[in-house]
């Protein structure tokens, strides 16, 4: 199992209500894409506010495998939210962190 984890630093004046929506399009992404096991999304609450570095939120799905992931990248559905999201980020793409580990 593949976990595609994903840290984000929205730049200022990001609503909550607009991450909700990005997120629960990203949770969305469950029923078009096949092998999707898991959503989380959650925001980071950790006090050592220097590491942090401005990357405040995170999710992540859990993939079935590496296919899985590989499929998930190019469908369209997550090219469309990503783009969206990216927009949302200080920086756009500078805004965000990816890193996948294998639980098998």
């Amino acid at each position: 199992m593949i976990r595609h984890i994903v840290a984000l630093r929205f730049r200022t004046g990001t609503t909550e209500a607009t991450k909700a929506a990005l997120y629960a399009d990203l949770a969305g992404l469950s029923a078009q894409i096949d092998g999707i096991l898991d959503f989380r999304s959650f925001a980071n609450v950790s006090v050592e506010l220097a590491l942090v570095r401005g990357f405040r939120d995170v999710f992540w799905f859990d993939l079935r495998d590496a296919g899985v992931r590989d499929a998930y990248l190019v469908h369209p559905a997550h090219q469309a939210v990503g783009a969206r999201i990216v927009a949302e980020l200080e920086g756009g793409a500078e805004g965000v962190f990816v890193f996948d580990v294998d639980l098998a």
